[in-house]
């Protein structure tokens, strides 16, 4: 099952999470197509940047609740070797978050190059509420871009967060308006895909060097302890009333 769209224009590749009929929450699919994404658009010549998006009024609202729980298909690509390939890419990767962000459509920004929001979007990490801990290596990169106290309210919390609040924590780099987002991200995409590919990699790397192998460590630890309490009476409580539709700090999605 197809669950992105994927295109390319003047060297920026598109990648729109398309499932809005689930809020574009993320499947065994999702995660291995946007997998294989990145690792084609890495040693793709004809793209020198990526920006990712959602379809519908959401850019993701997580992990596919609805899934948990189902035997993992060892044919496709999972979460630890998505995170890696975004880790790895080595071109300007943006975001361009279209609307709500619940979990890793919350916790993916800190792994991009340039985050851009709409004004209406909002953001969640609702890992507590679920009985579970923080994945796509935020236990790092959330402290390192918002300081250690207001990515602990972030992570622990379970709160909702404005896209303002975000720009403000420094999750990211512009709010606008929700009709100019994609202009404006476009904009931006096509300033950088303008320049020579080289000179961006080789600065990328050079930023980024510093915190690979604390990122996959992060991605590896965040996994072990997912393991851990998934399945927790904890979250086991959490997801029945998620799917019962019982919880209200869910009512939003």
């Amino acid at each position: 099952m197809v669950a992105l769209t994927v295109t390319t224009k003047n060297l920026v590749r598109t990648v729109t999470l398309d499932r809005p009929e689930s809020l574009n929450s993320f499947n065994a699919d999702m995660v291995d197509e946007l997998c294989h994404s990145f690792l084609d658009a890495a040693s793709d010549d004809s793209v020198r940047v990526l920006v990712l998006t959602g379809a519908g009024r959401a850019f993701s609202a997580g992990a596919d609740l609805k899934s948990m729980g189902t035997e993992p298909d060892p044919s496709k690509k999972d979460l630890r070797a998505l995170m890696h390939s975004i880790i790895d890419f080595p071109k300007p990767f943006i975001t361009a978050a279209n609307g709500l962000g619940v979990g890793i459509g919350m916790t993916i920004h800190g792994v991009a190059d340039l985050v851009f929001m709409a004004e209406s979007a909002k953001f969640r990490a609702p890992f507590s509420s679920l009985g579970l801990t923080a994945e796509a290596a935020s236990t790092y990169t959330f402290s390192r871009l918002l300081g250690h106290q207001k990515a602990s309210w972030a992570l622990l919390s379970g709160e909702w967060f404005t896209a303002r609040e975000c720009l403000d924590m420094g999750l990211a780099l512009e709010v606008i308006p929700d009709e100019k987002l994609m202009q404006v991200v476009y904009e931006k995409a096509g300033k950088l895909a303008a320049l020579p590919l080289a000179s961006l990699m080789q600065t990328k790397k050079l930023m980024v060097a510093p915190h690979v192998e604390a990122m996959k460590s992060a991605v590896y630890e965040e996994a072990v302890g997912l393991a851990n309490l998934a399945g927790g009476p904890a979250n086991v409580e959490a997801i029945k009333a998620f799917l019962d539709k019982r919880d209200p700090d869910f009512s939003n999605i």
